[in-house]
Protein backbone atom coordinates (compact mmCIF):
# COMPACT_ATOMS: atom_id res chain seq x y z
CA UNK A 1 0.00 0.00 0.00
CA UNK A 2 0.84 3.60 -0.82
CA UNK A 3 1.11 6.99 0.54
CA UNK A 4 3.28 8.79 -1.90
CA UNK A 5 2.17 12.30 -2.33
CA UNK A 6 2.45 12.04 -6.13
CA UNK A 7 -0.78 11.68 -7.69
CA UNK A 8 -2.92 15.51 -7.78
CA UNK A 9 -6.05 15.89 -8.57
CA UNK A 10 -9.06 17.35 -6.00
CA UNK A 11 -8.96 18.89 -2.74
CA UNK A 12 -6.85 16.43 -0.30
CA UNK A 13 -7.43 17.91 2.51
CA UNK A 14 -10.42 16.33 4.29
CA UNK A 15 -12.90 18.94 6.30
CA UNK A 16 -13.27 19.08 10.12
CA UNK A 17 -14.83 16.59 11.27
CA UNK A 18 -18.04 17.63 12.57
CA UNK A 19 -20.56 14.18 13.16
CA UNK A 20 -23.35 15.68 14.59
CA UNK A 21 -24.74 13.66 18.27
CA UNK A 22 -26.04 10.41 16.16
CA UNK A 23 -22.35 10.43 13.75
CA UNK A 24 -20.43 10.57 17.24
CA UNK A 25 -22.22 7.64 18.84
CA UNK A 26 -22.24 5.72 15.48
CA UNK A 27 -18.66 6.76 15.37
CA UNK A 28 -17.57 5.43 19.03
CA UNK A 29 -19.92 2.27 18.80
CA UNK A 30 -18.39 0.89 15.31
CA UNK A 31 -15.15 2.26 16.25
CA UNK A 32 -15.34 -0.04 19.57
CA UNK A 33 -16.02 -2.93 17.05
CA UNK A 34 -13.70 -2.30 14.74
CA UNK A 35 -10.75 -1.86 17.26
CA UNK A 36 -11.98 -5.37 19.45
CA UNK A 37 -12.21 -7.00 15.74
CA UNK A 38 -9.00 -5.96 14.51
CA UNK A 39 -7.02 -6.12 17.92
CA UNK A 40 -8.81 -9.49 18.80
CA UNK A 41 -8.01 -11.30 15.04
CA UNK A 42 -4.50 -10.01 15.65
CA UNK A 43 -3.53 -11.97 19.13
CA UNK A 44 -5.69 -14.79 17.55
CA UNK A 45 -3.72 -14.73 14.43
CA UNK A 46 0.15 -14.06 15.99
CA UNK A 47 -1.09 -16.62 18.39
CA UNK A 48 -1.85 -19.71 15.93
CA UNK A 49 1.45 -18.38 13.76
CA UNK A 50 3.29 -19.24 17.04
CA UNK A 51 2.78 -22.90 15.52
CA UNK A 52 2.07 -22.49 11.96
CA UNK A 53 5.78 -21.16 11.58
CA UNK A 54 8.00 -23.85 13.01
CA UNK A 55 5.70 -26.39 11.22
CA UNK A 56 5.30 -24.92 7.77
CA UNK A 57 8.04 -22.14 7.94
CA UNK A 58 7.18 -19.91 5.38
CA UNK A 59 3.86 -21.49 3.78
CA UNK A 60 1.13 -20.53 5.96
CA UNK A 61 -2.19 -22.39 5.36
CA UNK A 62 -3.85 -21.41 8.44
CA UNK A 63 -3.66 -17.81 9.51
CA UNK A 64 -4.42 -16.17 5.93
CA UNK A 65 -8.24 -17.80 6.95
CA UNK A 66 -8.47 -15.23 10.13
CA UNK A 67 -7.39 -12.00 8.09
CA UNK A 68 -10.02 -13.06 5.66
CA UNK A 69 -12.35 -13.47 7.83
CA UNK A 70 -11.31 -10.32 9.92
CA UNK A 71 -11.63 -8.31 6.49
CA UNK A 72 -15.01 -9.33 5.76
CA UNK A 73 -16.31 -8.82 9.26
CA UNK A 74 -14.88 -5.09 8.97
CA UNK A 75 -16.41 -4.26 6.37
CA UNK A 76 -20.09 -5.51 8.17
CA UNK A 77 -19.20 -3.23 10.98
CA UNK A 78 -18.45 -0.33 8.47
CA UNK A 79 -22.13 -1.18 7.41
CA UNK A 80 -20.29 -1.50 3.71
CA UNK A 81 -21.61 -3.70 0.66
CA UNK A 82 -19.64 -6.02 -0.35
CA UNK A 83 -19.85 -7.76 -3.94
CA UNK A 84 -16.95 -9.84 -5.62
CA UNK A 85 -17.13 -11.24 -9.53
CA UNK A 86 -15.09 -13.10 -11.39
CA UNK A 87 -13.05 -16.37 -11.11
CA UNK A 88 -10.23 -16.15 -8.61
CA UNK A 89 -6.68 -17.33 -9.98
CA UNK A 90 -5.59 -21.05 -8.90
CA UNK A 91 -2.41 -20.83 -11.06
CA UNK A 92 0.83 -19.74 -9.07
CA UNK A 93 1.59 -16.00 -9.44
CA UNK A 94 0.32 -12.32 -8.38
CA UNK A 95 -2.65 -10.20 -8.21
CA UNK A 96 -2.63 -6.40 -9.37
CA UNK A 97 -4.88 -3.74 -8.64
CA UNK A 98 -5.84 0.00 -8.70
CA UNK A 99 -5.27 1.45 -5.79
CA UNK A 100 -7.61 4.04 -3.99
CA UNK A 101 -7.84 3.80 -0.40
CA UNK A 102 -6.42 1.92 2.73
CA UNK A 103 -10.16 0.32 3.02
CA UNK A 104 -8.72 -2.04 -0.46
CA UNK A 105 -7.20 -4.09 2.05
CA UNK A 106 -10.27 -5.01 3.67
CA UNK A 107 -12.01 -5.54 0.24
CA UNK A 108 -9.39 -7.55 -1.33
CA UNK A 109 -8.91 -9.48 1.37
CA UNK A 110 -11.71 -10.34 2.18
CA UNK A 111 -12.00 -12.46 -1.24
CA UNK A 112 -9.02 -14.49 -1.78
CA UNK A 113 -6.08 -15.22 0.40
CA UNK A 114 -3.03 -12.85 -0.70
CA UNK A 115 0.05 -10.93 0.50
CA UNK A 116 0.44 -7.13 0.06
CA UNK A 117 3.36 -5.66 -0.82
CA UNK A 118 4.15 -2.55 0.73
CA UNK A 119 6.82 -0.02 0.60
CA UNK A 120 9.47 -0.07 3.66
CA UNK A 121 8.36 3.00 5.42
CA UNK A 122 4.62 1.23 6.07
CA UNK A 123 6.24 -1.37 8.54
CA UNK A 124 6.47 1.90 10.92
CA UNK A 125 2.70 3.00 11.01
CA UNK A 126 0.70 2.57 13.97
CA UNK A 127 -1.49 -0.27 13.42
CA UNK A 128 -1.44 -0.65 9.74
CA UNK A 129 2.19 -1.31 10.02
CA UNK A 130 1.71 -4.13 12.71
CA UNK A 131 -1.20 -6.04 10.75
CA UNK A 132 1.44 -5.77 8.28
CA UNK A 133 3.95 -7.55 9.51
CA UNK A 134 1.54 -9.97 11.16
CA UNK A 135 -0.29 -10.14 7.93
CA UNK A 136 3.00 -11.33 5.69
CA UNK A 137 3.19 -8.19 3.73
CA UNK A 138 6.47 -8.19 1.71
CA UNK A 139 7.96 -4.90 2.59
CA UNK A 140 10.32 -3.20 -0.64
CA UNK A 141 12.67 -0.38 -0.52
CA UNK A 142 13.02 1.44 -3.52
CA UNK A 143 16.73 2.39 -3.69
CA UNK A 144 17.91 1.34 -6.78
CA UNK A 145 20.97 -0.43 -4.80
CA UNK A 146 18.28 -2.90 -3.79
CA UNK A 147 16.76 -3.88 -6.53
CA UNK A 148 18.63 -7.35 -7.07
CA UNK A 149 17.71 -7.50 -3.26
CA UNK A 150 13.98 -6.78 -3.71
CA UNK A 151 13.48 -9.19 -6.92
CA UNK A 152 15.26 -12.12 -4.77
CA UNK A 153 12.93 -11.68 -2.05
CA UNK A 154 9.66 -11.66 -5.01
CA UNK A 155 10.81 -14.65 -6.33
CA UNK A 156 11.15 -16.52 -2.64
CA UNK A 157 7.84 -15.69 -1.78
CA UNK A 158 6.55 -16.82 -5.43
CA UNK A 159 8.43 -20.21 -5.07
CA UNK A 160 6.90 -20.56 -2.07
CA UNK A 161 2.86 -20.36 -3.64
CA UNK A 162 2.39 -17.31 -2.38
CA UNK A 163 -0.03 -14.88 -3.91
CA UNK A 164 1.69 -11.41 -4.26
CA UNK A 165 -0.29 -8.44 -4.34
CA UNK A 166 0.56 -5.18 -5.01
CA UNK A 167 -0.50 -1.57 -6.56
CA UNK A 168 1.66 -0.71 -9.73
CA UNK A 169 -0.07 2.53 -10.29
CA UNK A 170 2.63 3.46 -7.34
CA UNK A 171 0.45 5.51 -5.39
CA UNK A 172 -3.37 5.83 -4.42
CA UNK A 173 -6.01 8.24 -6.10
CA UNK A 174 -9.76 9.40 -5.59
CA UNK A 175 -11.05 5.72 -6.30
CA UNK A 176 -12.36 7.62 -10.25
CA UNK A 177 -9.74 6.23 -11.94
CA UNK A 178 -6.65 4.53 -13.25
CA UNK A 179 -3.19 5.66 -13.29
CA UNK A 180 -0.61 4.47 -15.70
CA UNK A 181 1.06 1.14 -14.61
CA UNK A 182 4.94 1.11 -13.79
CA UNK A 183 6.39 -1.75 -15.32
CA UNK A 184 9.67 -2.29 -12.59
CA UNK A 185 7.74 -4.58 -9.96
CA UNK A 186 6.82 -6.92 -12.93
CA UNK A 187 10.29 -7.46 -13.88
CA UNK A 188 10.50 -10.33 -11.18
CA UNK A 189 7.88 -12.50 -12.88
CA UNK A 190 10.31 -12.59 -15.79
CA UNK A 191 13.64 -14.85 -14.29
CA UNK A 192 14.17 -17.76 -16.02
CA UNK A 193 13.12 -19.27 -12.79
CA UNK A 194 9.35 -18.26 -12.87
CA UNK A 195 8.50 -16.96 -16.28
CA UNK A 196 7.07 -20.33 -17.78
CA UNK A 197 5.06 -20.65 -14.57
CA UNK A 198 3.49 -17.99 -13.54
CA UNK A 199 0.13 -16.03 -14.08
CA UNK A 200 -0.84 -12.31 -12.70
CA UNK A 201 -4.74 -11.55 -12.62
CA UNK A 202 -5.61 -8.13 -12.76
CA UNK A 203 -8.39 -6.92 -10.08
CA UNK A 204 -10.49 -3.66 -10.22
CA UNK A 205 -11.67 -2.36 -6.91
CA UNK A 206 -14.48 -0.05 -7.32
CA UNK A 207 -16.34 2.04 -4.87
CA UNK A 208 -19.53 3.63 -4.89
CA UNK A 209 -20.34 6.46 -2.60
CA UNK A 210 -23.39 6.56 -0.11
CA UNK A 211 -25.84 8.15 -1.08
CA UNK A 212 -25.71 12.10 -1.30
CA UNK A 213 -22.51 12.12 -0.61
CA UNK A 214 -19.39 12.91 -3.11
CA UNK A 215 -17.89 10.22 -5.74
CA UNK A 216 -14.25 10.93 -3.98
CA UNK A 217 -16.22 9.30 -0.32
CA UNK A 218 -14.02 6.49 -0.05
CA UNK A 219 -10.66 7.62 -1.56
CA UNK A 220 -8.00 8.45 0.75
CA UNK A 221 -4.80 9.96 -1.44
CA UNK A 222 -1.90 12.69 -0.93
CA UNK A 223 -1.74 14.25 2.72
CA UNK A 224 -4.84 12.98 3.56
CA UNK A 225 -4.77 11.81 7.98
CA UNK A 226 -5.57 7.97 8.75
CA UNK A 227 -7.15 8.77 11.39
CA UNK A 228 -10.18 11.65 10.35
CA UNK A 229 -10.33 9.58 7.63
CA UNK A 230 -11.53 6.50 9.31
CA UNK A 231 -13.52 9.10 11.53
CA UNK A 232 -15.24 9.95 8.67
CA UNK A 233 -16.16 6.68 7.48
CA UNK A 234 -17.48 5.73 10.83
CA UNK A 235 -19.34 8.36 11.51
CA UNK A 236 -21.33 8.39 8.35
CA UNK A 237 -25.24 7.71 8.37
CA UNK A 238 -25.22 6.34 5.23
CA UNK A 239 -22.67 3.85 2.98
CA UNK A 240 -21.89 3.25 -0.16
CA UNK A 241 -20.35 0.05 -1.24
CA UNK A 242 -17.39 -1.70 -2.72
CA UNK A 243 -17.19 -4.02 -5.81
CA UNK A 244 -13.97 -6.67 -6.79
CA UNK A 245 -13.89 -8.11 -10.06
CA UNK A 246 -11.33 -10.23 -10.90
CA UNK A 247 -10.31 -10.25 -14.46
CA UNK A 248 -8.96 -13.48 -16.74
CA UNK A 249 -5.70 -14.51 -15.51
CA UNK A 250 -2.64 -13.35 -17.70
CA UNK A 251 -0.01 -15.65 -18.55
CA UNK A 252 3.90 -14.09 -18.05
CA UNK A 253 5.10 -16.10 -20.76
CA UNK A 254 2.64 -14.75 -23.34
CA UNK A 255 4.21 -11.26 -22.79
CA UNK A 256 7.43 -9.91 -24.37
CA UNK A 257 8.59 -7.93 -21.42
CA UNK A 258 7.34 -6.73 -18.15
CA UNK A 259 5.96 -3.14 -20.13
CA UNK A 260 3.89 -5.40 -21.99
CA UNK A 261 2.29 -7.06 -19.12
CA UNK A 262 2.07 -4.00 -17.22
CA UNK A 263 0.08 -2.31 -19.93
CA UNK A 264 -2.19 -5.69 -20.43
CA UNK A 265 -2.75 -5.53 -17.14
CA UNK A 266 -3.44 -2.03 -16.54
CA UNK A 267 -6.22 -2.49 -19.59
CA UNK A 268 -8.02 -4.73 -17.97
CA UNK A 269 -8.20 -3.10 -14.68
CA UNK A 270 -9.15 0.20 -16.39
CA UNK A 271 -11.86 -1.59 -17.79
CA UNK A 272 -14.16 -1.45 -15.22
CA UNK A 273 -13.62 2.46 -14.72
CA UNK A 274 -15.17 3.10 -18.47
CA UNK A 275 -18.55 4.85 -18.28
CA UNK A 276 -20.75 3.50 -20.70
CA UNK A 277 -22.01 5.92 -23.33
Amino acid sequence: MSRDPTWVGADDRLPPLRPGVYGWVRLILRGLLFGVLTLGGLLILLTVRLVERPVFGMARPWTPHITQGVCRTALRVFGMGYSSHGERMTHPGAVVSNHSSWMDIFALNAGKRVYFVAKSEVAGWPVIGWLARATGTVFIRRAVRDAAEQKQVFEDRLTAGHKLLFFPEGTSTDGLRVLPFKPTLFAAFFSEELRDILWVQPVSVVYAAPEGASERFYGWWGDMDFGTHLAKVLAAPRQGSVEVIWHKPLEVAAFSDRKALAKAAEEAVRSAFVKPS
